[in-house]
């Protein structure tokens, strides 16, 4: 609170999530609301334990396991932050506030790194990069992805065998079966 006005004010405003907006979350047992902030487009975006939902001002709330984001970077600058999607897509979310920017991206890499467990980054024979994530799903059950880009060919035999290694090798470090 600063001092020094006629009444104490807060330093930072935010608003919070409308309730109409909140009970439109697909929060399943278990799950609740760590944090959300308004988007400069309307929406809303809101990191729950399990997931992340994009919730628009009408029409249906988008929600994504935290499993299907790869990774997130945050422009200060221009308060956007750049998803990307495991299936190679991305999107962008801008933020409507600074303080709202900073403590969602804090509980947005979180909860990404709470579901991996494990990753191995892998050279392919034609030079490519790839990872071999071991993840966490929502409910807790671990399973592995292949990250890399749409130009990787998994029919190749060469390509198989360097990734059935890897997952090999990201599983027997968290002793699951192969």
């Amino acid at each position: 609170m600063a001092r020094g006005y006629r009444e104490a004010v807060a330093l930072f405003s935010r608003r919070r999530l409308p309730t109409t907006d909140r009970s439109r979350l697909d929060l399943r047992p278990g799950d609740t609301v760590l944090v959300s902030t308004e988007l400069s487009d309307g929406r809303w975006a809101v990191a729950s334990r399990r997931a992340l939902h994009l919730v628009p001002p009408d029409g249906p709330v988008v929600r994504h396991p935290w499993s299907d984001v790869d990774h997130g970077s945050l422009d200060p600058a221009t308060r956007t932050m750049t998803l990307r999607w495991v299936w190679g897509e991305s999107e962008r979310l801008t933020f409507a506030e600074v303080p709202g920017s900073f403590a969602f991206s804090q509980t947005f890499r979180e909860r990404v790194q709470q579901s991996v467990v494990h990753a191995v980054a892998v050279t392919l024979p034609r030079g490519q990069r790839a990872r071999v994530v071991l993840r966490r799903d929502e409910a807790g059950t671990m399973f592995t992805q292949v990250l890399g880009d749409a130009s990787i060919d998994l029919s190749d035999p060469a390509v198989a065998a360097v990734l059935d290694a890897a997952e090999d090798e990201v599983r027997d470090a968290v002793g699951l079966p192969r």
